[in-house]
């Protein structure tokens, strides 16, 4: 467990280790032994090993309870607010009970704080939302590559719950997928019951944000006939993680760098100001037609650089490691493997 403590401690946050993750040396452990990202803040300052509202589900060593918890910037440090608050242990309870996070970060102060224990096993940030929808073509170079027209309104899309997996959790190379796609994207946490919002009261229903990875079978979207539901929403094909951070830390959504490497090559380099529609809109417009409701996620759409429109082609295959990060949320692992691993 050792380097997968190792990994959390970064100044971007920290992946997390699923509890029912296969075993940890299926998962390539060799590649991780080193920290993955030089911290790019110097230790020396205090506040980036204070828990802020940065949060975790987990599971302690030899315990069954999920719990929940908020984490430190660099990944050291954490709170337990199960156990010692009356917030729910389960993320979408949490968000439903509408903490004040100003007097969440006051409260914190008086609470104990621990170490980030190497033996702590964690869950999905988020495991059981109502809904989770995606946007197609929502970046401007991503329209370059494929050399199509800027689209005039946004296509949606949506995957089921029980494609999510974790932050270091293998993705499963199904046999009845042929060609198996990425793309790292933006997640947006809905934080209230909204309908009919106004587009400048949409950023009000943020909860906050984390990492997403869209694997996608694009066999499936174009060869059998524009299957996309099927093709998204096999099992293990949405990666969440590693934390939700909550939106008051992340002051500029629409300038956040996003990046993919696959095998130690990068993929992916693109940056959220490239969106089409920004976040207020794509909520804004669901919320014509639907109700959104706390802990559903909006998937905001890839940059640049996805397997499919490289020049050849490059699609995942088992033994594959998908590494995906977004500035300030942090950065996930992946390793694709067989259906039967």
């Amino acid at each position: 467990m050792r380097a997968a403590v190792s990994l959390l401690r970064n100044s971007f946050g920290f992946a997390r280790i699923h509890a029912k993750a296969s075993p940890l040396e299926k998962i390539g452990w060799e590649q991780m032994k080193n920290n993955p990202l030089e911290p790019i803040i110097s230790s020396c300052h205090s506040e980036y090993h204070i828990p802020k509202c940065r949060f975790m589900q987990y599971i302690r060593s030899g315990d069954t309870n999920k719990r929940l918890g908020m984490v430190s910037e660099n990944g050291s440090k954490m709170i337990e607010l199960s156990s010692k608050t009356c917030a729910s242990p389960d993320m979408v309870s949490f968000i439903q009970q509408r903490y004040c996070m100003k007097s969440l970060i006051s409260s914190a102060q008086f609470m104990e704080v621990d170490d980030v224990k190497q033996d702590l096993r964690l869950l999905p940030p988020i495991d059981s939302p109502g809904k989770i929808i995606g946007v197609g073509c929502n970046y401007y170079d991503g329209c370059n590559e494929r050399h199509e027209s800027i689209p005039k309104t946004p296509e949606f899309f949506v995957k089921f719950g029980t494609s999510i997996t974790g932050a270091l959790d293998n993705i499963r190379a199904h046999q009845i997928a042929k060609r198996i796609d990425y793309g790292c994207e933006l997640a947006v946490v809905i934080g209230k019951k909204c309908r009919h919002v106004s587009r400048n009261a949409a950023m009000s229903c943020v909860f906050g944000y984390m990492i997403a990875q869209d694997i996608n079978a694009r066999d499936w979207n174009v060869l059998q006939g524009g299957q996309t539901m099927l093709g998204k929403s096999l099992d293990t094909f949405c990666p969440l993680g590693p934390v939700i951070v909550h939106k008051s830390h992340v002051p500029d959504v629409n300038n956040l760098w996003i990046k993919t490497i696959v095998n130690g090559e990068q993929r992916q380099c693109g940056n959220t100001k490239n969106m089409i529609f920004k976040i207020d809109y794509l909520i804004h417009r669901l919320s014509q037609f639907m109700t959104l409701c706390p802990g559903d996620i909006i998937l905001t759409g890839t940059p640049a650089g996805s397997g499919a429109y490289r020049n050849p082609s490059s699609f995942l295959k088992p033994g594959d490691l998908v590494e995906s990060e977004i500035q300030k949320l942090g950065k996930m692992r992946n390793k694709v493997v067989n259906p039967y691993a």
